[in-house]
């Protein structure tokens, strides 16, 4: 759950959201979403990091439940939006050429995030050779989609 204090649609603006990390979706491909984590005070996107969830799990510590998330991060690109499209550009974070993977706790997830794969001046493969769920795979960065709804626009722009 995220508090999304303009979203008069829910109790004291409180909404939620399904995100999801799993390796077949309906029969066919996996499919792992993004997500906003907050891990720094700074305001709007300079304070947020994007990541994509590999795995969720918890694991119990003494007492205490603590759910987690395998994450692949990804940076920013630049201080600033593109001059172009006014949207934040982020990439895969590698380390020796894999993917950067880091284990964090749930409660840094804020909300789901959306991608949208910057083509740069490439042509995309045909469309019988490319599928949506290679999308996250196949792109050197993305944009990161401020316009898919009013309470991403919100809290990170």
């Amino acid at each position: 759950m995220f508090f999304a204090p303009s979203d008069l649609s829910g109790i004291a603006g409180l909404r939620h959201e399904r995100i999801r990390s799993v390796a077949s979706w309906y029969g066919g491909p996996a499919r792992r979403d993004c997500v906003y984590v907050g891990l720094s005070e700074d305001e709007g996107f300079r304070g947020l990091n994007i990541a994509r969830v590999l795995l969720f799990f918890s694991f119990k510590y003494g007492r205490e439940v603590l759910p987690c998330a395998l994450v692949h991060w990804f940076s920013h690109v630049g201080d600033e939006p593109d001059d172009e499209t006014g949207l934040w550009v982020v990439e895969p974070d590698l380390r020796s050429s894999k993917p950067f993977l880091q284990v964090i706790h749930l409660d840094t997830v804020l909300r789901g995030a959306h991608l949208i794969g910057n083509a740069g001046r490439e042509f995309l493969p045909p469309l019988n050779k490319f599928n949506f769920s290679d999308s996250l795979n196949s792109f050197k960065s993305f944009y990161v989609n401020k316009y898919i709804d009013y309470c991403a626009h919100e809290m990170a722009f």
